[in-house]
């Protein structure tokens, strides 16, 4: 059941005036059952794998408070190792299976492993992470063991953030399920509005996208360089409107209901340096291997070449975190190196940082060369294979500027579609203003993106980029 369809709406509208119909005390459990039906509209055997992980680390949270001293970190170690087992064994055991096949192959060394056909459970990544943002701030003491077993369970399962986050934090959220929420018209209408931004994003502007992306990149050693270039920029802004629409429509869904999950993105394309493209992209995963990963391998209060590495870790468990094949690792990487780049650029030359440049056109050239950099990571996270990926930069060292534009996409969509990836750009520059603008306006501006909705969306029923992580 993917947001961008008549079943999602259907869904949401039921399950949202039940949930103000029913009395407080049943919310939880409408809530529980909704979230149950909508993760087994995917697969129903999905929902048998998160009840595994659900089990284990519900009683780890009972325990972890239980006991302390190196009985409390071997619980954690355990609840740690069976989430990233489950995540080894669904999503990681092809590419350790072909990697080690590949290895032993040209050492000589005949290795036999057990050949597995696994389905990879939608959403794994995610709500894996958020199981384990539980067991680790109950360790830490940030949170109270949840003895609810339909509360915790929720937590993991709450259905606007299931498949594709954010990734919350049990201290965040927990606590809200046990609120009584009251229907508040301003409240339902920002949720709505947010929900229908959401979906505009991805119909309107990241399926429209999607249909140069995919014609240029599935056949890459035909294109021209204008062609590859065009298309590496509208993927760039396909995957973003893609994603950051599953992040609006399942923070607006979850507030029309009373609850308050985290921003996700906050205009990453405005950007002047690659650490603030961080700072604004898939910030709940971000902020994650930051308190997780970065702070636990000490960050920055260790020695510069330590420092070094532990931003390279970080970077590449992300690239790894996003998919289990190599052209990830090598996107993560990137990024690492991108910021080690940065990083001693601004020791050696302090008066470079992306934050000293105070003229508009300096803020406009680092915003530039940074989405620049994006753009070009990008291409090793939509390529998957490496032959393809050194074509592309073959045909990208042939580029003619005289070249023309040669999709089968016509010029009037062509120049919507620059229209709109302008538009969005323009608009994020004005955030906070366009949206108490659009709040205020409710009544006029929600009818006219429904109708933006239905005349220009392209109704593929694509899935969101994101569910395949």
């Amino acid at each position: 059941m993917v947001f961008n369809s008549l079943q999602f709406l259907v869904f949401f509208g039921i399950v949202t005036l039940a949930y103000f119909l029913l009395a407080h005390k049943y919310r939880w459990l409408l809530l529980l059952l909704a979230s149950c039906y909508f993760y087994m509209a995917f697969v129903p055997i999905y929902l048998g794998i998160l009840a595994l992980t659900i089990v284990i680390d519900y009683f780890a949270g009972i325990l972890l408070e239980q006991h302390d001293g190196r009985k409390k970190k071997w619980i954690l170690a355990l609840s740690i190792v069976a989430n990233v087992g489950v995540l080894a064994v669904f999503k990681y055991y092809q590419f350790i299976f072909n990697n080690i096949s590949w290895l032993a192959h040209a050492l000589d060394i005949p290795v036999q492993m057990p050949v597995l056909s696994i389905l990879l459970p939608i959403g794994l990544s995610f709500h894996t992470f958020q199981a384990m943002s539980y067991t680790i701030e109950v360790y830490r003491g940030n949170q109270k063991a949840e003895r609810n077993f339909g509360i915790y369970s929720l937590y993991v399962m709450f259905y606007p953030q299931l498949v594709a986050g954010p990734i919350e934090r049990p201290q965040n959220l927990i606590h809200q399920f046990y609120e009584r929420k009251h229907w508040d018209r301003h409240r339902v209408q920002s949720g709505l509005l947010q929900m229908g931004i959401g979906i505009f994003k991805k119909v309107v502007i990241a399926d429209r996208l999607a249909m140069v992306v995919d014609e240029v990149y599935g056949n890459v050693g035909e294109q021209s360089g204008t062609n590859l270039a065009v298309a590496a920029v509208f993927y760039s802004f396909q995957i973003y409107c893609d994603f950051s629409g599953y992040s609006d429509v399942a923070i607006g869904a979850a507030r029309v209901m009373g609850f308050k999950l985290m921003d996700n993105f906050r205009a990453p394309y405005w950007a002047t340096s690659i650490p603030e493209f961080w700072r604004r992209w898939h910030m709940s995963l971000s902020t994650w291997f930051k308190d997780y990963v970065y702070f636990s391998l000490g960050g920055n209060r260790v020695s510069i070449p330590r420092w070094y590495l532990n931003i390279m870790i970080v970077f590449v468990l992300s690239g790894l975190w996003h998919g289990a094949s190599w052209n990830f690792v090598i996107w993560g990487s990137l990024h690492g190196i991108f910021q080690l780049i940065g990083l001693t650029l601004n020791r050696l030359f302090p008066v470079l940082a992306a934050d000293r440049r105070k003229t508009v056109l300096g803020q406009w050239l680092y915003r530039l060369l940074t989405f620049f950099l994006v753009t070009i990571a990008w291409v090793f996270f939509r390529i998957a294979h490496f032959s393809t990926i050194k074509l592309w930069f073959y045909q990208m060292a042939q580029f003619d500027f005289s070249s023309p534009l040669n999709v089968s996409m016509v010029s009037k969509e062509l120049y919507l579609s620059v229209f709109l990836i302008v538009g969005l750009f323009t608009l994020e520059s004005k955030r906070d203003k366009v949206k108490g603008f659009m709040e205020t306006f409710f009544w006029l501006v929600f009818p006219v993106l429904l109708l933006g909705i239905y005349f220009l969306g392209v109704f593929s029923m694509k899935q969101f980029i994101y569910f395949q992580f």
